[in-house]
């Protein structure tokens, strides 16, 4: 007994400890993060283009994308994930479905960014906007989909039986009742899939690349507020490495706030 109590404080204290380093090393780089971004932020970054020292146009074109990518996998993964869990539950096809959903979402990015490139940039010659969109919906998808399945299967099977002795229709009870029910949940899996890949950086090397100048021309190079911070970091001067760290900053802001918006829905959704 004396020495399973022995063990259990080791690993505890262990388990803390590992805790402890690595919050000490999450707010060493937010304190670092936040100290040089700020200190590099100037109202130029807001309001000049990156050609001109500023990263106006690599936020409208980063927002570009992930919105656009978003009005595509939003509603293309809702509805694999209400066939998943209303139409076909149980079938081996939606076993696969889920498996193969499972694996993307834990496939590196950069992997999706070479399929991409193979299939719409190398064949056209150039890097596109249009590209870098499929990138970040191909990414964006599995999360929906995984996320609507779940949520879904956490409605009672009593809010559909309720709904079949009405006399409703299959389609008219999962529109408005059970994705009514399962809101909440679905629309924080959108919040935070599209905190994701509002950072992504690898699938836009291969495929929209980045562009200098304003620009809503998604049939070559896009503007990328995240391709941009990779590759001012590497220049030698002063300007452009202040530059990367105010546009980190304010990426990483944006993603906290969106993640934050997620959690407090969650938690709302839970009280």
């Amino acid at each position: 007994m004396k020495n399973r109590l022995f063990l259990n404080k080791v690993i505890l204290g262990l388990s803390t400890i590992s805790a402890i380093i690595g919050i000490a090393f999450l707010f060493w780089i937010l304190i670092t993060l936040t100290y040089k971004g700020i200190s590099s932020l100037h109202v130029s970054t807001f309001t000049k283009d990156l050609v001109e020292g500023g990263i106006r146009n690599l936020i409208i074109g980063q927002f570009t994308m992930a919105l656009l990518a978003s009005a595509v996998a939003t509603p293309l993964g809702m509805m694999a994930g209400i066939y998943l869990r209303e139409y076909a539950p149980n079938t081996k096809f939606s076993s696969v479905v889920r498996n193969l959903s499972d694996v993307m979402m834990s496939a590196p990015s950069i992997v999706i960014g070479v399929f991409v490139f193979v299939l719409f940039v190398a064949p056209f010659g150039s890097y596109n906007g249009w590209a870098g969109i499929i990138a970040l919906t191909i990414m964006m998808m599995p999360i929906i989909i995984s996320t609507t399945d779940s949520m879904l299967s956490l409605v009672p099977k009593e809010l559909r039986e309720a709904g079949i002795a009405l006399g409703g229709s299959k389609h008219k009870i999962i529109l408005q009742i059970v994705i009514k029910a399962a809101k909440v949940g679905i629309t924080t899996g959108i919040l935070l899939s599209f905190a994701r890949i509002i950072g992504e950086t690898a699938p836009l090397l291969f495929t929209s690349a980045n562009n200098q100048f304003f620009t809503m021309d998604l049939s070559g190079q896009f503007p990328s507020l995240t391709v941009s911070i990779y590759n001012l970091a590497t220049y030698p001067d002063n300007a452009s490495r202040e530059l990367a760290w105010a546009a980190s900053f304010i990426l990483t802001a944006i993603v906290l706030f969106i993640n934050l918006i997620g959690r407090y829905i969650i938690r709302n959704k839970e009280k």
